[in-house]
C-alpha cells in the first residue's frame, strides 16, 4: 500500500499546488518560467500515476476488505458515472451551457467518479484511492470558486448546439467505457 500512498501523494500533491501554495507556484514560474513549472508538473504528476497505478495493482492482489456494499450501490455508481463523462467532456467543448453554469466541470467530474466508486467498492485500497480523489475535488472545486471570485472571472454563457454536442459526447464516452473499456483497462466489468 505504500507505493500506493506515495503515488497519491505525488499525483495529487502535484494537482494541489493551486490549493495549497498558490503564491510558491507563482514564485516558482515568475523566477524559472511558466515552461519550467509545467515540466516539473509533468514529471511529478506522471511519477505519481505511475507510482498510483503500480501500488493500486499490488493492492489488489491481497485486498483488505472494510465492507461490503450492497448491489444496489454498484447500480447507483453506474448510473453517477454517467454524469461524471459528461462532465468531463463539458470541460473540453467550448460554449457549453454546463460549464457556463458549473465553471470547473472537470472537477467536478472526478468528484462523481470518486464518490461513484466509494459506493460500490469496500476495500481498504479503494477507500484510499476513490476517497483521496474526492478530498482533494472537493478542495480543489472550493479553491478554484474562490479564485473566481477574487478574479471576479465572468464566464461565457453557454449555447444550445455545444450543450447537446457536450452531452451526446459525453454520453457515448460512457458508453464506451462502461460497456467496453472499464473491462479492458481496469480488468472489472461495471454490468457483472
Amino acid at each position: 500500500m505504500g507505493l500506493l500512498i506515495l503515488g497519491l501523494l505525488l499525483f495529487l500533491g502535484a494537482h494541489s499546488a493551486r490549493i495549497v501554495a498558490e503564491p510558491w507556484r507563482q514564485a516558482f514560474i515568475a523566477q524559472r518560467g511558466a515552461n519550467a513549472w509545467k515540466g516539473l508538473y509533468t514529471v511529478v504528476s506522471l511519477l505519481g500515476f505511475g507510482l498510483l497505478i503500480w501500488g493500486y495493482s499490488q493492492a489488489r492482489l491481497q485486498p483488505v476488505s472494510l465492507w461490503h456494499p450492497p448491489v444496489a450501490l454498484q447500480h447507483v455508481a453506474s448510473l453517477l458515472t454517467v454524469p461524471a463523462f459528461v462532465l468531463l467532456v463539458a470541460a473540453y467543448v467550448p460554449g457549453n451551457s454546463i460549464k457556463a453554469r458549473w465553471h470547473h466541470p472537470m472537477v467536478l467530474a472526478v468528484k462523481t467518479w470518486a464518490l461513484a466508486h466509494l459506493l460500490a467498492n469496500g476495500t481498504a485500497a479503494q477507500m484510499l484511492l476513490f476517497g483521496s480523489f474526492l478530498l482533494w475535488a472537493v478542495a480543489s472545486f472550493v479553491a478554484a470558486r474562490k479564485r473566481d471570485r477574487t478574479a471576479g472571472t465572468v464566464y461565457a454563457s453557454g449555447t444550445l448546439g455545444p450543450t447537446l454536442l457536450t452531452v451526446v459526447l459525453g454520453l457515448a464516452a460512457w458508453a464506451v467505457f462502461a460497456f467496453w473499456g472499464h473491462r479492458a483497462l481496469i480488468g472489472v466489468s461495471p454490468f457483472g
